[in-house]
């Protein structure tokens, strides 16, 4: 028989040597209360998506917030005068924001995602009455025209159909316009055609609003992304080409916007069409028979605007972050208003990214800009991006920005916020950055990305900071998006792969791959397809000679041996999202079943839970930002900042408290 003491002295012995045990035993203290505290909204914005001018006003809807606002603009006294939200919605998905409006017999016409629905807001009234679902339960429609006699026309995505909307009667209508298309992306009409610019198959197409007949106007070398009719012309932005051409089709011309990409365009009177471009905000005037357009100025600098108004010698445009420009066409001379101070509500958005600085501040990011909480002080501040920043990555003192859509990296010194700083844009085809990271060996931040529509090839990028180069390695694991990445030892760099690329190519491989990356030599070491059949690795992180790995399509993990290859474990989860190495353990936040922590490792046949009921608010994929010390980590509890006790010797968090 042992001795007494002998008993605990094993146990405690046993648990020490036990992969499966945590990095140290916790104390009671270490295990009290609720372990969970909330700081308030992670992230609020005013940002914007529709917008359109009628009778003097503005009218927008928010962007992010639920549910979106329908937000009247005076523009004579700059001032938001009234504010709607865009309620009554069907079914469970709730709107978040709407890309498309068009006025129509004095009404607003609004088509929101992530559902496809199409309210109708009366200015008279001010009511918003939710009218029709324009396709399957998800989905958004991206634009909006209306015809002369009234009937409103869709453009929608994932379908890619062309709707119609009979305001007489209510009734609905649409076609399909090409195989293999879902997104169409700009519409316009006249009394017998609607326009349509697509996305993935490249095409401005005229669909007979009789018949449904299609016939291909032009063919862009990328997406068509915005159309706008004068009196007998087409005018259509294709990436840096501009588009003109009689509305059958004839008399094509083609002209250069150089480096910058059309974002809207709007017509005066006289036809002359106005075009706002990406990246810089520039505005460009053409009118047909010019070899080239004329640059004019430049509204909100580094913005996207969404929608172009000409009025006598005024030009008005609405910035996607959240504000209205004027800009005299005379002198080129603008004047932004920013929504927020004008009146507009701001609300709790869906957070992309997170980041634990040194100094103790939080790090958010949001739509156009980043949010830097100090829990301390309970205060926060915002950092204005021209973007979405993806991810977010620190190096010493300074964080590094990868946003969406322009794919650009942004430097950050938190000792001088206003001066932000553009590394240049990754280019070569990419444009959503889905991971980057920091690796001490090479003193090198690596990023992974995937291409916009119809592309599979998406890249590892390796950045300098002290230099402020960067080397872009395209089609890295062939025909497959780079979705995630992990520095190793030895500066190998681990990337997983999405067989769908930018999202609607057609996949020619069925498994996402992980691929072995030499930084050294810039080959590719070797390449393996971990679990047959699954389209698309979230995440992979390296840990004591292991890859660890998350699924997204069939949510699900995997454990494999970087020296055999072999897949030691692997197994169903209950969504998908990133991973954290922390104090020797592996841990993975996961949504899409109410919001969850899992302990992945090391050494468990199973993953075991650490925190649920977390929610699903992530806009990118749920993360965690650990303290250096102990086992609080930052992330989200709803679209609350929250820091949680996440210590795998402790019960999980009350987050219901």
């Amino acid at each position: 028989m042992k001795p007494r003491w002998l008993v605990p002295l094993l146990a405690a012995l046993l648990a020490v040597l036990s992969p499966t045990a945590p990095a140290h035993a916790a104390s009671a203290a270490d295990c009290g209360g609720t372990g969970v505290e909330r700081f308030g909204p992670a992230s609020v914005s005013g940002a914007i998506v529709g917008a359109v001018v009628h009778e003097g006003r503005g009218y927008v809807v928010t962007r992010g917030q639920t549910p979106p606002v329908v937000a009247e603009y005076d523009l004579t006294t700059r001032k938001v005068v009234r504010q709607v939200p865009l309620g009554g919605w069907p079914g469970s998905v709730a709107p978040e924001g709407a890309w498309a409006t068009v006025v129509s017999g004095g009404q607003i016409y609004i088509g929101t995602y992530p559902a496809p629905l199409l309210y109708r807001f009366d200015p008279a009234t001010g009511t918003v009455r939710y009218l029709k679902t324009l396709g399957a339960a998800r989905g958004t429609i991206w634009s909006l025209a209306a015809a002369p006699d009234g009937k409103i026309y869709a453009g929608t995505n994932p379908d890619g159909r062309v709707w119609e909307y009979d305001p007489a009667g209510g009734a609905t209508r649409s076609w399909s316009l090409a195989t293999g298309e879902h997104h169409v992306r700009a519409v316009a009409a006249d009394a017998t055609t609607v326009y349509a610019g697509l996305l993935d198959t490249k095409r401005l197409l005229a669909v007979n609003r009789t018949t449904g007949a299609v016939r291909v106007l032009a063919q862009g070398e990328t997406g068509f992304s915005t159309v706008s009719l004068g009196r007998t012309r087409l005018r259509a932005g294709s990436g840096s080409t501009l588009y003109d051409m009689k509305t059958d089709g004839s008399d094509v011309r083609t002209v250069s916007l150089g480096r910058n990409s059309a974002d809207s365009i709007g017509v005066a009177a006289d036809y002359t069409a106005y075009i706002s471009t990406r990246p810089a905000g520039h505005v460009f005037s053409y009118r047909t028979g010019d070899t080239a357009p004329t640059l004019v100025g430049t509204g909100k600098p580094q913005d996207e605007t969404r929608h172009l108004a000409v009025g006598g010698t005024t030009l008005t445009g609405f910035a996607g972050s959240g504000g209205v420009w004027t800009m005299d066409l005379a002198t080129g001379a603008s004047a932004h208003t920013d929504l927020i101070k004008a009146g507009l509500s701001v609300g709790a958005e869906r957070p992309h990214s997170i980041l634990r600085h040194p100094d103790g501040t939080v790090w958010v990011g949001g739509h156009f800009k980043i949010t830097v909480h100090d829990p301390a002080a309970r205060t926060s501040r915002s950092i204005w991006v021209p973007g979405e920043p993806k991810a977010m990555a620190r190096v010493g003192e300074r964080v590094y920005a990868a946003l969406y859509p322009s794919g650009e990296i942004l430097e950050i010194d938190p000792r001088d916020e206003d001066r932000v700083r553009s590394l240049g844009a990754l280019g070569h085809g990419q444009q959503r950055p889905w991971d980057m990271e920091y690796d001490p060996v090479t003193g090198k931040l690596l990023v992974a990305s995937v291409p916009p529509g119809a592309n599979l090839k998406g890249a590892l990028t390796v950045v300098d900071p002290v230099a402020r180069t960067m080397k872009v390695f395209v089609d890295v694991i062939r025909d497959q998006g780079l979705t995630t990445l992990s520095a190793g030892p030895g500066g190998v760099v681990y990337v997983g792969g999405d067989v769908l690329g930018g999202g609607t190519a057609a996949a020619t491989r069925s498994t996402a791959a992980v691929a072995a990356f030499d930084l050294a030599t810039e080959k590719v070491l070797w390449e393996v397809e971990p679990l047959p059949g699954n389209r698309t690795l979230q995440d992979v992180k390296v840990h004591d000679g292991l890859l660890y790995g998350v699924l997204k399509r069939d949510a699900g993990w995997f454990v494999m041996d970087l020296r055999t290859r072999e897949v030691l474990r692997h197994g169903a989860l209950s969504g998908y999202g990133e991973i954290e190495v922390h104090q020797g353990q592996v841990v993975a936040s996961t949504y899409f079943a109410g919001g969850n922590v899992h302990l992945l490792g090391p050494g468990l046949a199973e993953p075991r839970t650490l925190a649920t009921g977390l929610g699903d608010e992530w806009h990118t994929d749920p993360q965690l930002a650990f303290e250096p010390v102990g086992w609080r980590a930052w992330t989200l509890v709803g679209r609350d900042l929250a820091r949680l006790r996440l210590d795998p010797a402790c019960a999980p968090p009350l987050l219901g408290s």
